[in-house]
């Protein structure tokens, strides 16, 4: 049997059999194939639902909010989700009974945590990317009304929070009363709640005279002077704004002396190497100040809590070790979502003739990144992701007996005054481990178009998503790392290139099935190694854009970790082109040196521009492969891997090919047909109705009228007349939409075959 005539769409009847076509775009990747100038102008990404915004953007727990939600390509919402299970959503109905489709009301539990959760919406294209969602112990409101004046201010009762978001070149006002000498906490959540806006927060007195000022996203720490009402005025920095500047505001009373706790707030991409697994918090001890002249002395090993302040702070410890003696020094502060850069000298201090000297023994700064991060230059030399941190992760080794000296500062405090700046300090024996983080591939062309998008794992059927997951190794370990995800929806797999001993990247590979039912799961993502003779299960965090940027040059890319990893297959839309093996879930063999034949089954399922894309190899040992050429015009290619010129040893292999492309996406296609049949029908009535309103009035002028008929028919079909006439109108103004989203578009696609499973005999066997 020929596998291509099982495997192969025709153009015309995948359209006529598909509910609403359309094809993914899997971005992530240098273009191998297509000339520079045929990129020009070009658009990326087929469309993808996005989450843009939720107003409110949280509440209490135990209450129920009504949300109004943006976002694109998120036509015909299905549901809002949310990441823990004690909060839930039911759609609003229209005054026809139907759901609204942008809102709904939100069910916050009464045992929910606090803290912020991921909101996302399922749409006929899949799962949307998340938005920030906070949860609450305190009352929450939203304001209903500019309050722009000093006249307009709303007055917020101590002790709430308020959502709103600021109009371009405004500044938001805000009144509370508040006793003598009574302890008012100002925050201001913003970036940490996936927000544009960079909050400058003002803290006056009833006449709007400024008492107290915050421009770096801090918080304000007010002691009353005397009873009365105060303002506080909320703007962006650079007074931008917009609906995607929203922010929610706290109005907190504390006790004096007691320790202030921020607002939650997502995690930066670069915290998922943090806490090191068996972190112990029962052994941490704080730092004793002051220690910026004369040493606080530790025992080895230690747990260190301590903070940058004041200004300039620099901070010294000091141990007793011996010659050749490892330990291993990690730091976070950055990775808590701080501002900081720590850094870290080490001395031995030499005694002698009561003279004390030092001598630089190590120096600690930055965790590297463990892949090349995007220089945002002309084209594309990275991911616009940053898995390293300026925190610190390092190996000290004694070179000799004796007291040794550490001292420990941020370099980026010289003029910081914020005790919120805090840092932990571990200096442990080597405990080898490993740290995982993934995100999808992105993509820069080589015109200058600098794509950094949020894309979540929405899968159209027959198409394979290509994910990079980067490891941080933890204390010396150097094995490989397994990558598996699980719990996966019905139709959709999951094959992974390993992270390889030695090397800190991998490719995660996420298929789904082209008869795949459309579904949702939350899949469970993680990494397996060997060390020191067991098997280490770590989780893999997913990490995304909080906003897409169409260009890296004029908006720095802002990502960060979520707290889950959805996976969506649509049923909607099919992929333009599936690659696939001509045998599925076969291991395709070959000794090792020979040369290895697999055919590339294709499944074409729109027209390209182009007669060919090239394609290169995924693949442990395979990725020199030379680029091959893959016709679009052909039912199958043909891969050749010379596993000798390759050097590829014996063993199990997963290997994938990529390519680039120009699809000619036609939006909703069904949609557009579907309504031009409407406007048939109808203006074929209309044509009736005519005709007979003519025979009528024919009739009648030639005298032959029945004056007998209670009922005159003239007017029941100049009535049914005017009816179908206003439906045309409508119509073809829809129809005129729907043709334009319908006409073909250039889209830049990247098409990622299903994985093919390899293993390489040794000779003789």
């Amino acid at each position: 049997m020929n596998m291509n005539a099982i495997n192969r769409f025709p153009a015309k009847s995948f359209q006529a059999t598909t509910r609403l076509p359309g094809w993914l775009l899997l971005i992530g990747l240098t273009f191998n194939g297509l000339p520079a100038a045929a990129l020009w102008g070009q658009a990326v990404c087929l469309p993808s639902p996005r989450l843009l915004t939720t107003m409110p953007m949280g509440g209490e727990k135990g209450t129920t909010v009504s949300i109004k939600i943006t976002g694109q390509n998120i036509q015909e919402v299905t549901d809002l989700t949310f990441s823990h299970p004690q909060i839930s959503a039911k759609a609003i109905l229209d005054a026809k009974g139907q759901p609204t489709g942008d809102r709904f009301q939100v069910t916050i539990g009464k045992d929910c945590p606090t803290g912020v959760h991921e909101a996302r919406v399922t749409t006929r294209l899949g799962i949307s990317t998340s938005r920030a969602f906070s949860v609450g112990d305190v009352a929450e409101l939203q304001r209903d009304k500019p309050n722009q004046t000093l006249e307009t201010a709303m007055r917020l009762p101590v002790n709430s929070i308020c959502n709103a978001w600021l109009a371009k070149q405004s500044v938001d006002h805000y009144s509370f009363i508040a006793a003598q000498g009574q302890r008012i906490i100002v925050d201001c959540g913003a970036r940490g709640i996936d927000s544009k806006l960079k909050p400058v927060v003002i803290i006056a007195d009833a006449n709007g005279a400024d008492l107290l000022v915050e421009r770096r996203g801090g918080l304000l720490d007010f002691k009353v002077p005397q009873q009365g009402e105060y303002v506080v005025k909320v703007h962006d920095l650079t007074f931008n704004g917009g609906n995607a500047y929203f922010y929610r505001l706290a109005i907190l009373e504390s006790q004096p002396g007691a320790a202030v706790t921020r607002m939650a707030s997502t995690r930066p991409v670069n915290s998922f190497s943090w806490p090191p697994p068996g972190l112990d918090s029962r052994l941490n001890r704080p730092e004793i100040e002051p220690n910026d002249r004369t040493a606080q002395v530790i025992e080895l090993p230690c747990d260190i809590s301590g903070s940058f302040f004041p200004a300039a702070d620099v901070d010294l410890f000091q141990f007793n070790a011996k010659k050749g003696e490892v330990w291993w020094v990690e730091v976070a502060s950055e990775r808590l979502g701080l501002p900081t850069d720590p850094s870290i000298v080490v001395q031995s201090i030499h005694e002698e003739n009561d003279q004390q000297s030092l001598e630089d023994v190590a120096e600690f700064n930055d965790i590297a990144s463990p892949v090349k991060v995007s220089s945002n230059g002309y084209s594309y030399d990275g991911p616009p992701y940053n898995a390293g941190s300026s925190d610190i992760l390092g190996r000290l080794e004694i070179k000799r007996d004796g007291k040794h000296q550490l001292k420990i500062s941020d370099l980026f405090g010289g003029t910081r005054r914020a005790p919120q700046n805090i840092y932990r300090l571990v200096i442990r024996k080597a405990q080898p481990d490993f740290s995982l983080v993934a995100w999808a591939l992105h993509m820069n062309l080589r015109n200058g178009d600098r794509n950094a998008l949020s894309k979540p794992i929405s899968l159209r059927a027959g198409a394979t998503m290509a994910l990079e997951v980067v490891a941080v190794r933890r204390d010396g370990f150097d094995g490989a790392i397994d990558l598996k995800m699980e719990n996966l929806p019905a139709g959709v797999t999951a094959m992974a290139v390993r992270i390889p001993a030695g090397k800190s990247r991998g490719i995660m590979l996420v298929s789904a099935h082209h008869k795949a039912p459309a579904g949702l799961t939350g899949a469970r993502f993680t990494g397996e190694a060997v060390i020191d003779g067991s098997t280490v299960t770590r989780r893999c965090f997913w990490a995304s854009m909080k906003w897409p940027v169409a260009n890296a040059w004029s908006e720095i890319p802002n990502p960060r970790l979520l707290a889950d990893v959805p996976v969506s297959v649509s049923d909607a839309e099919f992929a333009p082109l599936t690659l696939s093996p001509n045998r599925q879930d076969v291991v395709f063999e070959a000794a090792e040196g020979s040369k290895l034949t697999l055919p590339l089954v294709h499944s074409r399922r729109c027209d390209f521009s182009g007669a060919s894309m090239s394609l290169r190899t995924f693949g442990n040992g395979f990725e020199k492969n030379p680029a091959f050429e893959a016709s679009f015009a052909a039912e199958m290619t043909e891969v050749v891997l010379d596993l000798k010129k390759l050097k590829v040893k014996p063993g199990d292999y997963t290997v994938a090919f990529y390519g680039s492309a120009v699809a000619k996406y036609r939006d909703q296609l069904p949609v557009f047909e579907n309504l031009q049949e409407q406007l048939r029908v109808e203006t074929a009535e209309e044509i009736r109705l005519k005709m007979e309103q003519k025979n009528l009035a024919d009739k009648d002028n030639a005298g032959g009228s029945d004056d007998r008929q209670t009922e005159d028919p003239s007017a029941r079909i100049a009535e049914t007349l005017k009816k179908v006439s206003a439906r045309i109108v409508v119509l073809k103004q829809k129809v005129k939409v729907a043709q334009s989203r319908a006409a073909p578009k250039d889209i830049v696609d990247i098409v990622v075959s299903q994985p093919v499973r390899i293993r390489v005999r040794a000779n003789g066997k």
